[in-house]
């Protein structure tokens, strides 16, 4: 790294948290308070490292299946949101249950039903294996067709082209799902639109943002999980927009100095499940090898909140209980 070069950093505005991520952590915590430890959450409440382990040291327990909540106990389900199997499951094993699903995850929940009544194949534009993509598919899955990416194009057939409609997970890069769209349209021209765009406001804000501070970053270092839909999708936008480095860590000590070397404007931000605390850690960490003139590159903002899951207007303990007894 040369020492005359002029350092500085690009913090991204806006960053972290959305109103689901937030949501849904504040509900953990609330609910650990009003009813004591343990709560049980089906899968990561949000897909972020130090969040969980956070989470976990003031009692959450993280489960992979529902199966492994003890019967009459309390479990939550993630901001990714769960098919209604999962609700089946979970009444089956007499538990008490909080709803933490995004409310935008929601609203595409409640449009794969409504496609589905009226008897429309569903083409979803997501990735295999995602929490939220199989939640949404358990909504309707005789109808729903799984798209991942413009590759998968080739392969989808539908029984009606005149009845198709496409959904997508929220945290897809907002220029790799409309590529996707693209294609769809192309092989079917009578293609559906959802009533409003399924790709959440908080992933394009992070997006456009991460593509301003590409513009002038020799380096953009995103801050997320490894397993983190949104912030992986970041890296790839910084990318594609010309930045000619961009890394992913979940923590400052992740970084490698020698990323650094001859770079004198470094691009920061964080995926939608991360917590101010560690980009203040990597801000920390870059003012230390003279890195400390920082400018925030606003925009967009961002004012939308979630109301908690009603469920903790309730006394869950005693309803368990009730279960159990049953």
């Amino acid at each position: 790294m040369t020492s005359s070069s002029p350092r500085r950093v690009l913090l991204a505005a806006p960053r972290g948290y959305c109103a689901g991520v937030d949501r849904a952590v504040i509900a953990v915590e609330k609910a650990l308070e009003q009813y004591g430890a343990p709560i049980y959450v089906r899968h990561e409440i949000v897909h972020n490292k130090y969040v969980v382990q956070t989470l976990e040291k003031k009692g959450a327990i993280f489960v992979e299946q529902t199966a492994e909540v003890p019967e009459g106990s309390i479990v939550m389900f993630s901001a990714h949101g769960v098919a209604p199997t999962v609700h089946a499951e979970a009444a089956e094993r007499k538990l008490a249950t909080i709803d933490a699903t995004c409310p935008l995850v929601t609203k595409v929940h409640k449009e794969a039903v409504r496609y589905a009544k009226d008897d429309y194949d569903i083409l979803l534009i997501g990735h295999e294996g995602h929490e939220e993509v199989i939640g949404t598919s358990g909504e309707a899955p005789d109808h729903i067709t799984l798209v991942d990416g413009p590759e998968d194009v080739a392969n989808v057939t539908v029984r009606d082209e005149s009845k198709v409609v496409w959904l997508s997970q929220t945290t897809l890069s907002v220029d790799e799902t409309m590529e996707t769209v693209d294609a769809l349209k192309s092989k079917f021209p009578n293609l559906l639109s959802p009533p409003s765009d399924d790709i959440c406001y908080a992933t394009q804000n992070r997006q456009i943002a991460v593509k301003k501070l590409a513009e002038d970053a020799e380096l953009v270092i995103v801050v997320g999980s490894k397993n983190s839909s949104n912030s992986i999708r970041m890296v790839e936008v910084a990318l594609d927009a010309g930045a000619p480095a961009a890394h992913l860590v979940d923590f400052a000590s992740e970084i490698d100095e020698a990323w650094l070397e001859g770079v004198g404007t470094v691009g920061l931000t964080s995926g939608a499940s991360v917590p101010d605390v560690l980009v203040d850690g990597v801000l920390e960490w870059l003012a230390e090898r003279g890195y400390a003139d920082v400018e925030t590159v606003k925009t967009a903002d961002e004012s939308i909140t979630f109301s908690l899951p009603k469920e903790l207007r309730r006394d869950l303990r005693a309803e368990a209980a009730a279960l159990g007894s049953r």
